[in-house]
């Protein structure tokens, strides 16, 4: 009896496992389909055209615009590392929900080289409600 309640214990944590959300993996699977095309599956951006998201001072310094620019875009001039940026506008992603937008900012606040504090959810709520 007692090797069968340890059976099922180790059955409901399995599958309790596996039922739960990797935000991470979440934000690099929207990543990739929302943003690589364009920033590069690295986040190397595109030569003169579009910014590197790699260590970009710019995802540092204006955090508190980030979840509006990914869900309504961007047609300003930029300043990335010390690049202009003119040319390219980024375009809209007004179908993402703001759990998809924490996700993908939180990918790329964590990735190739950047170290930034994550967004909650509460932080993106806000954040879309001065944009929407």
């Amino acid at each position: 009896m007692h090797m069968k309640i340890q059976l099922i214990f180790i059955l409901v944590v399995l599958i309790a496992t596996q039922c739960q959300r990797d935000p991470y993996r979440e934000g690099g699977k929207l990543y990739a389909k929302h943003c690589a095309n364009c920033h590069g599956d690295n986040g190397q951006g595109l030569g003169e055209l579009i910014p590197t998201l790699a260590q970009a001072d710019y995802i540092g310094q204006n955090r508190a615009a980030l979840p509006c620019i990914l869900v309504r875009g961007l047609a300003d001039t930029i300043v990335v590392n010390g690049k202009t940026y003119a040319g390219q506008p980024m375009p809209a992603n007004a179908d993402l929900n703001e759990i998809q937008v924490a996700n993908i900012l939180n990918y790329i606040h964590n990735s190739w080289g950047n170290q930034h504090k994550d967004f909650t959810l509460e932080e993106v709520r806000k954040q879309l409600e001065t944009c929407r």
